[in-house]
């Protein structure tokens, strides 16, 4: 059994903050049960397109690791943790980049 921390492990080795845009946005169509929830949405939207550039990295830390307790919440905690396992280097935004 996959767990959160062991998602979160992956997702921050090597100063990584999040996957880059499209891949992020694979990520957060992987999750079940996702609502419009008055004028947003739940889970959250990934900080992508314009907020790409607006948003400071422990935002987006934070806006990852929301999507990965939603995905161990919904029962999707290992197909997120193969995704993000499966993404190569170059797909992860990293600190200092």
């Amino acid at each position: 059994m996959i767990t959160i921390d062991q998602v979160l492990a992956v997702a921050t080795e090597n100063k990584r903050i999040c996957p880059q845009p499209q891949k992020w946005q694979q990520l957060y169509e992987l999750l079940p049960d996702r609502k419009r929830k008055g004028a947003g949405w739940e889970p959250s939207l990934p900080l992508i397109l314009a907020a790409w550039w607006d948003t400071p990295a422990m935002s987006k830390i934070l806006r990852l690791r929301e999507h990965i307790e939603w995905a161990a919440a919904h029962g999707v905690i290992e197909q997120v943790h193969a995704f993000l396992r499966s993404l190569p280097e170059e797909e992860w935004h990293h600190l200092g980049e």
